[in-house]
């Protein structure tokens, strides 16, 4: 099965940043412990200032991260990942902010290389880089490794920097890709998600309705709401007929 058979079905779970109510998220620990719990997991990639994928969702490292506490980096506010070289990022604790448990930084080629061998789906959220990086470079540098694993069918593809979703698709045209939204949803949708050549849509669940599930289901794209942690919602949501959810806490 690949990625694009799985979204034939409903009641799908994703794990959010991997297990991450128990478990740092974003790690190698947090997909560990999602095997087995979950439908596919979903990770966050941006890259280093020198152009290495690396699993991290804020555009800061302070939060998730040891960085504020190593007296070399004390000047380096707001500590932007961008800012960083892979190096560097690779000397910080991603885990004690958690639960004390040292842990380290992820790499995207790590996850792939995870999921290969343990054959589970894999959500990539490439965050918005535009700022730092240009919208090809961004994607050149994510798809290459995802094309080295030999794992295109394995994962998918999400953003709110909407302008990476048809380049992945130039690449990868068979790699499953989806527009992410909050809050809003853009003028014309359903023109404006064929124009994106994608194959699904991700909303906030204040944005989810039975109205706006069924028009996207009928225009042919696959439905995923984020963040869902309340079992009955995540009921009500399934019988409005979305895909999957993604949910902070899994069974």
């Amino acid at each position: 099965m690949n990625f694009a058979e799985l979204f034939n079905r409903t009641g799908l779970i994703g794990a959010h940043r991997g297990a991450r109510s128990i478990a740092p998220e974003n790690t190698l620990r947090a997909l560990k412990v999602s095997v087995g719990h979950c439908d596919f997991m979903e990770v966050d990639v941006q890259l280093s200032s020198d152009g290495v994928a690396i699993v991290m969702h804020d555009d800061t490292l302070e939060r998730t991260t040891n960085v504020s506490e190593i007296e070399e980096y004390k000047n380096r506010k707001p500590y932007n990942v961008s800012d960083f070289t892979f190096e560097e990022l690779s000397s910080l604790d991603y885990g004690s902010w958690f639960d004390g448990k040292i842990e380290p930084l992820l790499t995207l080629s790590e996850a792939l290389q995870f999921i290969k061998e343990n054959r589970v789906f894999l959500n990539i959220e490439i965050k918005d880089m535009h700022k730092s990086f240009s919208d090809e470079q961004v994607v050149l540098l994510v798809l290459k490794e995802v094309e080295e694993w030999n794992v295109e069918e394995l994962v998918m593809f999400s953003s709110f920097r909407h302008e990476y979703l048809p380049l992945c698709k130039e690449r990868l045209p068979d790699v499953i890709t989806a527009a992410l939204v909050e809050d809003t949803h853009p003028n014309n949708l359903m023109e404006y998600l064929k124009s994106l050549h994608v194959d699904g849509y991700h909303m906030n669940d204040e944005l989810a309705d039975k109205e706006s599930v069924q028009k996207l289901r009928l225009a042919g794209f696959f439905v995923n709401v984020y963040t869902v942690n309340d079992p009955f919602r995540a009921q009500e949501l399934f019988e409005m007929g979305v895909n999957g959810i993604f949910s902070d806490f899994l069974t």
